[in-house]
């Protein structure tokens, strides 16, 4: 077996910590991290090599790309849900501009190459877009093709990107008289909220979640900006990790698409301030709704139909809303922040 090399763009973040640690402890694999800051010493050792630059910076990229061969691109960099409202621009620029000088990247080297790129992209629940709290009610469960109607700059983002992955994958360049050997093998998650343990999240829509374990496990005062009885989908971060891991692993032959909703479970924001004071029974959790991110949320499904994922590559969750909870959250935030 060939060592392969891999591309983790965003390797600063929780889940590109996740992918550098599990590559660590694999043979036959060179991991090449980039972020826009600099990594830290425990990242940096395990890793064949690591870059601090910009993703919309070509030259820089081109000189990574020169210096490596890459089999796998994973592309985690990106400016999250209610940053990418506040600076739409940026966000476009980050999100879009970036993903292409990526997608570019990866057929370039598929050509010189001569071979399939891999090509993993974590997509979102932002993609949605429901029209009104009745018609997310009716709904419920979403498949990949329902409702892809985004209100916000971040779900447009992803929802561009997940189709410039299908154009590079099967139709890039189609005019050409003479086509190259190679091409992008785009394959993509689309999130829902993720609860990490040890991360306190900036930027995300979602971010209520973790926010209001976190605050509990410092005994600070959190109010909620959501009303209680918002619902949307959520995963344990560890599971997150792995989604993108077991896309990756797959066979192309077994995969109906390049698009795959993951999901493990959907509580209220009730529901979730219920089991966090189960575990921190004195917690001071008070809903004080924002009502600009609220009508955001609310035009985002309840949960999200990902029966395609288990049939086609055997998506199935570790950790579900007790699991997530007893196995996972709670021990690793009171051993974080030494709570009881």
């Amino acid at each position: 077996m060939e060592t392969r090399t891999i591309l983790i763009t965003g390797a600063n973040g929780e889940i590109g910590h996740g992918l550098v640690s599990y590559f660590a402890d694999h043979n036959r694999v060179r991991v090449v991290a980039m972020d826009l800051n600099t990594m830290d010493d425990n990242t940096r050792k395990k890793c064949f090599k690591v870059y601090a630059g910009d993703i919309l910076d070509t030259r820089f990229l081109d000189s990574i790309s020169t210096a490596h061969d890459f089999d796998v691109i994973y592309h985690l960099a990106a400016l999250l849900s209610t940053r990418a409202e506040r600076q739409p621009t940026i966000a476009h620029k980050v999100n879009v501009d970036g993903t292409l000088n990526l997608l570019e990247m990866a057929i370039t080297q598929s050509r010189l190459q001569g071979k399939d790129v891999k090509f993993i992209y974590p997509s979102s629940i932002a993609v949605y877009g429901l029209p009104d709290i009745e018609t997310k009610h009716r709904a419920g469960r979403l498949n990949e093709e329902e409702w892809t109607e985004p209100r916000t700059m971040y779900g447009i983002n992803k929802l561009y990107s997940e189709r410039l992955g299908r154009y590079y994958m099967s139709f890039y360049r189609q005019l050409d008289a003479n086509p190259m050997g190679g091409k992008i093998d785009f394959r993509c998650v689309r999130f829902p909220g993720l609860i990490s343990a040890f991360t306190l999240p900036t930027g995300g829509t979602s971010d209520f979640a973790p926010e209001m374990l976190h605050y509990a496990a410092k005994s600070e005062r959190y109010n909620c900006f959501v009303r209680e009885d918002t619902r949307i989908p959520f995963m344990a971060m560890p599971d997150g990790v792995n989604a993108l891991l077991k896309l990756e692993a797959a066979e192309r032959s077994s995969l109906s698409s390049q698009v795959y909703n993951v999901g493990s479970f959907s509580p209220t924001a009730h529901e979730l301030k219920a089991r966090v004071k189960k575990a921190f029974p004195s917690a001071e959790i008070e809903f004080k709704p924002d009502l600009k991110r609220q009508v955001i949320l609310d035009t985002w499904p309840e949960d999200v139909d990902d029966s395609r994922a288990r049939k086609d590559w055997g998506w199935e969750p570790e950790y579900d809303f007790e699991m997530a909870f007893d196995d996972y959250l709670v021990p690793a935030v009171r051993e974080f922040y030494g709570s009881k």
